[in-house]
């Protein structure tokens, strides 16, 4: 019986400053609680923070994979991943990021490939840049995950990608409003944010989640979502990313319960 393979999930932001990174890593932790084998992909090939947050000494990272793909020798895709912990994997991005430009949008296609059939769920962290790059992964992932602040020219560029996929006739996006980054500001009620993109809002991350030591948590190389000590203060929200972790992949099963 073959394997069934893996969700491919884009996680791609119009402004820098959205919490990309730290969701897509409460992601990842929220996966790995519900114990599905997780692969995060850096894609934010000249400033990615993957590796970087997680305290992780990669050997290779993604150039590695395209610059051994050209000179033949290229082998097994596990040689150039790094581990978090049991469920948690990591393709970083480039250590110099004067490699970055040398990684063709074709190779996109190539790890997604290599990644499906040994992973029950991929996650690519995107800039917010609408490059060949981050194209490739929006256009081949299975879902898309739009995030987006309460700030004015982030909310005005999501209109403009947002009319884009319309016209495209591109239909497999969430859009997730991050109220927890920037608590500060408030300009805008979610009744206004749903008219100034003209698109429906499916999950907010509330401001309720903001963790002013983020700083931290980070630099402990520790994913918040994995802390019993937040999963419990913050528990409406844990359980939130359990419901749209399982809404990506599909999954009516497996929600986290209460303790």
């Amino acid at each position: 019986m073959s394997r069934k393979k893996g969700k491919v999930i884009t996680i791609f932001s119009t402004k820098g400053g959205a919490g990309k990174t730290i969701f897509t890593l409460n992601l990842a932790a929220t996966y790995s609680v519900l114990k599905k084998k997780t692969l995060i992909v850096d894609l934010d090939l000249y400033s990615g923070g993957i590796a970087l947050a997680l305290n992780i000494d990669q050997q290779k990272d993604i150039y590695n994979v395209v610059d051994d793909l050209n000179n033949n020798r290229f082998t097994i895709f596990t040689d150039y991943i790094t581990s978090y912990n049991e469920y948690i994997d990591v393709l970083a991005c480039p250590k110099d990021p004067r490699t970055g430009s040398k990684i063709e949008h074709k190779y996109v296609d190539i790890i997604m490939a290599n990644a499906v059939n040994q992973y029950e769920v991929i996650l690519f962290d995107t800039s917010h840049i609408l490059n060949d790059i981050n194209l490739a992964a929006l256009d081949k992932t299975d879902e898309i995950i739009l995030l987006l602040s309460n700030d004015p020219i982030d909310l005005k560029n999501m209109k403009s990608v947002l009319a884009i996929f319309k016209e495209n006739e591109i239909t497999n996006y969430t859009v997730i409003l991050n109220e927890s980054i920037n608590t500060h500001k408030d300009i805008f009620t979610v009744f206004d944010i749903k008219n100034i993109i003209d698109n429906n809002i499916n999950w907010v991350i509330s401001r309720h989640f903001h963790l002013p030591q983020i700083d931290k948590w980070v630099l402990a190389g520790n994913i918040p979502l994995l802390s019993k000590k937040i999963q419990r203060q913050k528990k409406s929200d844990y359980k939130r990313f359990s419901k749209i972790a399982l809404s990506l992949i599909n999954d009516k099963k497996g929600e986290i319960k209460d303790e």
